[in-house]
């Protein structure tokens, strides 16, 4: 079997120019930051900070099958069916019940009011660095298993509170989390079953919602704290960032990117930056 194509690295060294420039593009809105798991484990939080992490909290509290080892959704799934969804539910609540604390990278985020900030993690971080501003609002992918409705995702203002769609137009920025949240209403697609449907209908974009598709229009994305090395994961971002502009970047340690996570990179044309995450932090918050 042939190995993937080969993909140019980004340096340390380089990266930081690199990153010099997608700091400018963030003071301009013209880069999407799309946050994974990875920066909540910069924050001071005991919620799990990767979906390993998260599939060792469901083991810890209900006996998983040998095979469910280290994958959350499988575990979720597992959960789901054996005991109820109430129980999965109050299990996600429980592993996020102490939201991670905001990093001074999301409240760097938050200042810059961007157009969209994708945050594909189930924890609260970047709604309370957003807080109490004005102009904002967050959409969240929600399961349809068993609400008896034709809708994908749900709208809040900034108070918690949920609105109607067309409201979201009016906000400076939108934050989308597209895996739901523990934060306001303990919306999770997290089992398997949660994303039948939606990776069944993501090629044709009927999950992603509008007001995303609009806005990602000619913007650059930045992923910073992601790892793509789950089909359900590449999934998502694929479609996320469809129609967008480019180029992408995406900060990785080269030491720990599976063949997966190679080939994702290359077709994607995600340009891989390998530089630390602290330090890639430093620069964006100080450029």
């Amino acid at each position: 079997m042939k190995g993937p194509r080969r993909i140019d690295l980004v340096d340390a060294a380089d990266a930081k120019t690199v990153l010099a420039d997608v700091a400018a593009g963030l003071r301009a809105g013209r880069v999407v930051p799309y946050l994974g798991p990875g920066l909540t484990g910069l924050s001071r939080s005991d919620a799990p900070a990767t979906p390993e992490a998260l599939a060792d909290f469901f083991a810890s509290k209900i006996a998983l099958p040998r095979r469910t080892k280290g994958n959350a959704w499988a575990s979720a799934q597992h959960i789901e069916v054996s005991k109820h969804r109430s129980t999965l539910t109050t299990l996600m609540v429980q592993a996020f019940a102490r939201s991670a604390e905001p990093t001074p990278l999301h409240h760097h985020f938050a200042s810059l009011s961007p157009p969209v900030i994708v945050d594909a993690w189930y924890d609260g971080a970047m709604r309370a660095a957003l807080g109490k501003r004005k102009g904002w609002g967050e959409v969240q992918g929600i399961t349809r298993a068993g609400i008896g409705e034709n809708r994908w995702y749900r709208f809040y203002d900034s108070s918690g509170q949920e609105v109607e769609s067309a409201v979201a137009g009016s906000w400076a920025t939108v934050l989308y989390k597209p895996h739901g949240s523990v934060h306001p209403a303990n919306n999770f697609l997290i089992s398997d079953s949660d994303y039948v449907e939606a990776l069944t209908e993501i090629d044709i974009q009927t999950p992603i919602p509008d007001i995303i598709k609009e806005r990602r229009s000619g913007r650059t994305f930045l992923f910073i704290g992601c790892r793509f090395n789950d089909q359900l994961l590449r999934s998502y971002a694929r479609q996320i960032i469809k129609r967008s502009g480019g180029p992408h970047y995406a900060i990785v340690n080269p030491d720990t990117l599976s063949r997966n996570e190679f080939r994702f990179l290359l077709e994607q044309g995600l340009a891989p930056l390998a530089i630390r995450l602290s330090c890639a932090v430093e620069i964006l918050l100080t450029r």
